[in-house]
C-alpha cells in the first residue's frame, strides 16, 4: 500500500518521456530491439517512480521500446487491473503487499516462500513474477522524537496505553488494510482517537507529524526523511509486517517476444538494488529533492548498467 512527493508529472514532462521513450537512449544505447513497446508503470508514491525510472531506463540503454506514460498510476487497486488487461506491462511490486493486497494471500517474512506464492497467483492471469530485490520496504510506525521520549516509546507494543489519545495518520486507505490500522488493531490491540486520511507516506504525512497535527504516521522504513527530521521509527516487535522486497512482475506475453534476455537483465537489476541504497535514494528524492528520473540514472550509472 504505498502519493508522490512532487505530485503528478506534467503533460510536458510525460510527452518529452514518451518521446523520449520511442527513440531509445540516443547514441549511446544499444541497438533498438524488434517488438512491443513495454508500458512501464509505478504506483503513486516517489519510491515507486524510482524504481520503475530504474527498470525503465536500463530497459531503454539496452534497446528495449519504453513507454513511460504509466508512472504513478495509483494505489494498487488500479495498478493490479491495468497490468491484467495489458495497460500495463511492468511494475515494481512488494512481495508481501502484492500477494495480500492484490489475490488474499497470507505472506510471510519468507521472501522465498512469499515470491513463489505471488508467482503462482500471478500466473493465472498472464503476469510473470521475477526474483525479489535484497531491497525490502515496510510499513513503519512512526513518532517524534519528543512524544517517544515523553511516552518511553521504542516499541509499537508501548503505544498500547497511549493509542486512546493520539491521532493516527496514513493513506486514505490505511483502515481497510490489514498491514495498517486493521493489523495495528488485531495485533497490537491499538485504537486510536482519531484517524486523519493524508497521503501515502509522503509530504503531507510528514507535514502534519513535524507540525502536531497527528501524533503517530504511518511511513516507509527506507525513508530518508524519518532520520533527517530525527523522527522514532517504531520497532515492530509483534511481527505484524511480511517480507516486502521490491520485484519485478510483467506481463508473461512480454517475455515471450523477447526471451530470456529480458528476463535476465531486469533481474540483474534487482540483484543490485539493496536497502540502504533504496534508503539513499529516498532520502536523495525527498529531502534533497533530487528528479527520479536522476536517481535512478545515477544508480545505473554506479552499478553498471548506465549507457
Amino acid at each position: 500500500m504505498r502519493t508522490s512527493r512532487k505530485g503528478v508529472i506534467g503533460a510536458t514532462l510525460v510527452a518529452f518521456a514518451l518521446v523520449a521513450a520511442a527513440c531509445g537512449s540516443g547514441d549511446d544505447a544499444s541497438e533498438p530491439k524488434e517488438g512491443p513497446t513495454i508500458a512501464v508503470g509505478s504506483f503513486s508514491f516517489g519510491e515507486s517512480v524510482i524504481l520503475a525510472q530504474i527498470y525503465a531506463q536500463a530497459l531503454e540503454t539496452n534497446g528495449y521500446p519504453v513507454d513511460l506514460s504509466k508512472l504513478e498510476a495509483g494505489s494498487r487497486e488500479i495498478v493490479k487491473p491495468a497490468i491484467e488487461s495489458g495497460e500495463i506491462d511492468l511494475v515494481p511490486e512488494y512481495v508481501g503487499s502484492a500477494l495480500e493486497g492484490g489475490f488474499g494471500g497470507e505472506p510471510t517474512a519468507d521472501s522465498d516462500a512469499t515470491a513463489a506464492a505471488l508467482r503462482e497467483a500471478f500466473a493465472a492471469v498472464g503476469v510473470a513474477v521475477l526474483e525479489p530485490a535484497p531491497a525490502q520496504d515496510k510499513n513503519g510506525i512512526v513518532v517524534t522524537k519528543a512524544l517517544a521520549d515523553e511516552l518511553g516509546l521504542s516499541k509499537t507494543s508501548d503505544l498500547a496505553d497511549h493509542a486512546a489519545d493520539l491521532v493516527f495518520g496514513g493513506p486514505p486507505e490505511c483502515p481497510t488494510r490489514p498491514r495498517c490500522l486493521i493489523g495495528l488493531g488485531d495485533t497490537y490491540g491499538l485504537v486510536f482517537s482519531e484517524f486523519k486520511a493524508l497521503d501515502t507516506g509522503g509530504p503531507l504525512t510528514v507535514a502534519a507529524l513535524e507540525g502536531g497535527e497527528i501524533d503517530v504516521a504511518l511511513l516507509f522504513t527506507t525513508d530518508g526523511v524519518i532520520a533527517d527530521k530525527g523522527f522514532v521509527l517504531l520497532e515492530d516487535d509483534g511481527g505484524l509486517q511480511p517480507a516486502e522486497n521490491i520485484i519485478p512482475v510483467i506481463r508473461q506475453e512480454m517475455l515471450d517476444a523477447y526471451g530470456d534476455d529480458l528476463t535476465s537483465l531486469l533481474n540483474d537489476v534487482s540483484a543490485k538494488i539493496t536497502t540502504e541504497e533504496l534508503t539513499e535514494m529516498n532520502r536523495r528524492f525527498g529531502v534533497d529533492l533530487v528528479d527520479a528520473e536522476e536517481v535512478a540514472k545515477d544508480w545505473l550509472d554506479a552499478n553498471g548498467f548506465g549507457a
